[in-house]
Order: C-alpha cells, then sequence, then structure tokens
C-alpha cells in the first residue's frame, strides 16, 4: 500500500478530462493541497516521445503495438513519476491510465482482455488508483467536441462504432470495480461536472496533508 493518494480520470474523447482535471487541481490547491499532474501517454520524455507515435495521424499501427507502446510509456511514467509521488504521501492526478487501454485495445480494438491485464500487471506492478473518475458522454457529441478544437489525432479519427466500443468499455470496467470507479454525466456544464468530481474526491482526500499542515477534516 502506498501512502499517498492516486486519482485518475478517464472517458471517450471529447469528454473534458483535461479542463475538469484542471479544475480539480484548482479546488485541491484552495484547499492547501498540492498534486502532481501527469498524464497518459507521456508525463516522462521518453513518454511525450512515445505519444507523438501513437497520436500521429500519418501513421498505420495495428493493434498490438499499439496496446504495447502505451504499455512502455505506462511502465515509464510508473516508475519515474507516479510509485516516487506516491511513496511520499503526496496525491497524483493522471490523465487516463490503464483503464484507457483496456477500453481502447481491448472493447475498441478487440484484442482479449486476459493479455492486456496480465502485461498491465506487470507494466505497473500491480498499481491501481484509489479513484477513477469516468466522465461518461455520448461518443457522438465528444467526437463534436473534439473536432472542434482542430486537426483530430489518430485515435479521434477512428469511426463513430470504435468509439461507442469504447465507452461500452469504459462503462463496464466502472460496472465490475464500482468502489473505484466514479462514472459522472459529462454532457452537463462543465460547472456542473466540477462539483460532481468534487464531491467524487472529497471522500477521499479527508485524510490528505496540505501544505505543511495536519490532516484535512472535509
Amino acid at each position: 500500500m502506498m501512502p499517498g493518494l492516486f486519482i485518475t480520470f478517464e472517458g471517450p474523447e471529447g469528454a473534458g478530462k483535461s479542463t475538469q482535471l484542471a479544475r480539480l487541481v484548482e479546488a485541491l490547491q484552495g484547499v492547501g493541497i498540492a498534486a502532481v499532474v501527469t498524464r497518459e501517454p507521456g508525463g516522462t520524455p521518453f513518454g511525450t516521445r512515445v505519444r507523438e507515435v501513437l497520436l500521429d495521424p500519418g501513421l498505420e499501427m495495428h493493434a498490438l503495438p499499439e496496446f504495447l507502446l502505451y504499455s512502455a510509456s505506462r511502465a515509464q511514467l510508473v516508475q519515474d513519476v507516479i510509485r516516487p509521488a506516491l511513496s511520499r504521501g503526496e496525491v497524483v492526478i493522471c490523465d487516463r491510465y490503464f483503464d484507457s487501454s483496456l477500453a481502447y485495445q481491448g472493447a475498441g480494438r478487440g484484442l482479449p482482455l486476459p493479455l492486456l491485464r496480465d502485461i498491465t500487471q506487470e507494466v505497473t506492478g500491480g498499481l491501481k488508483p484509489d479513484l477513477t473518475l469516468l466522465l461518461d458522454l455520448d461518443p457522438a457529441v465528444g467526437l463534436e467536441r473534439a473536432a472542434a478544437r482542430g486537426q483530430p489525432d489518430r485515435l479521434e479519427r477512428a469511426d463513430l462504432a470504435f468509439h461507442q466500443r469504447v465507452r461500452q468499455g469504459f462503462l463496464e470496467l466502472a460496472r465490475q470495480e464500482p468502489q473505484r470507479f466514479a462514472v459522472l454525466d459529462a454532457s452537463q456544464a462543465p460547472e456542473q461536472v466540477a462539483e460532481a468530481v468534487w464531491e467524487a474526491a472529497r471522500p477521499h482526500l479527508a485524510g490528505a496533508a496540505p501544505m505543511g499542515g495536519a490532516a484535512l477534516k472535509l
């Protein structure tokens, strides 16, 4: 068991993960908690290079090498960033983690989940989030939002049926682990979603130590 707190954001394209992560970090700062913020793929110099390959719309990639690249980035991130921060008792917030691989390469691409879980176990050493905030959204709406941001990346270019499978994959993961997942309606206004995120996170933060202080009582 790690003494820190590990929170992840998950969801389909356009669900607003980055926005809500930033709002949660701001809310934490408001009560004196500093968080280590990272993302997948990325979060390390190696992971950033891998991210460029994975999201390059000009590249074709089979499902297994795609998953293995995500796993390589994840292994580096866990070893270099997440575990050290948790061992120091810090709050770590990650934009995507292994649940994305189970949803995208498993449910979406059709790779066998037992294989993905076995590799993930080795890559992460069994490290699971304490709380996973799943921002749920109709994929058609999410893809419209993503398209409005500009040039779509390689994953955003996949067809609607793929993204529908991804969404169902996420919801099935949440059904299997209701104690870890909080499923939130991402179709609401950002302010409403932020309130729901805070309500889901607050019980997990009760024992977190603010900067230079005793444990919080939220």
